[in-house]
């Protein structure tokens, strides 16, 4: 059986101008994985019964296969990526030439096969629960202390919160959070996220 080619995945394809060869080759790797082409979140997305299993990406350096529940692979060559410290599920693998991917084609369709074992096996990444991240002490004083704040926060959704959460405790220094819970007070007063 052989997948049905999504005319959005040709143009963009054929729109690339940095990694025009390597996409091909990544797109005919993952095809004879028999995953349905799909075009999501303006990348190339490859599904197994409707659920995501790897898309193609393009940054600058690099071009990389996302595997959406990597954390959950077993990863024995140790080439998963996990993009930022923020990202829970997803992991890449990078490459930056045709010839890396040609090199590594059977480990790739190794780690897509499993992918799709891990989805047909409906496991699930746990995701770390906002009441698992860290209250900096600045902030944690300022909750104690205005009511309305400590309301507000809670109200927030879980991504919000965590995103305050992560952006207060990111700062070395005790000044700096400090000054970073001032700057966002009233935003949270007002029921926005980080960057509302």
């Amino acid at each position: 059986m052989t997948s049905q080619l999504n005319p959005k995945v040709d143009e963009f394809i054929s729109k690339s101008k940095k990694w025009k060869k390597e996409y091909e080759k990544l797109r005919s790797i993952v095809l004879d994985c028999e995953l349905a082409e799909e075009f999501k979140w303006m990348h190339p997305c490859y599904t197994f019964e409707n659920k995501n299993i790897v898309l193609i990406h393009g940054f600058k350096e690099y071009c990389a296969l996302l595997f959406n529940k990597g954390v959950l692979l077993k990863d024995p060559r140790g080439i998963l990526i996990q993009q930022t410290e923020n990202v829970q599920a997803a992991r890449q693998i990078r490459f930056t030439s045709v010839h890396e991917i040609i090199e590594l084609e059977t480990i790739l369709k190794e780690y897509i096969y499993e992918a799709i074992e891990v989805e047909k096996s409906g496991l699930e990444v746990n995701f770390k629960k906002t009441e698992e991240y860290i209250i900096p002490e600045e902030f944690q004083i300022k909750l104690n202390e205005i009511p309305a704040l400590k309301a507000a926060f809670e109200a927030l959704t879980p991504g919000r919160q965590r995103a305050y959460l992560h952006y207060f405790t990111q700062a070395k220094q005790s000044k700096t959070r400090e000054s970073r819970v001032e700057k966002y007070m009233q935003h949270i007063l007002e029921g926005k996220g980080l960057n509302d």
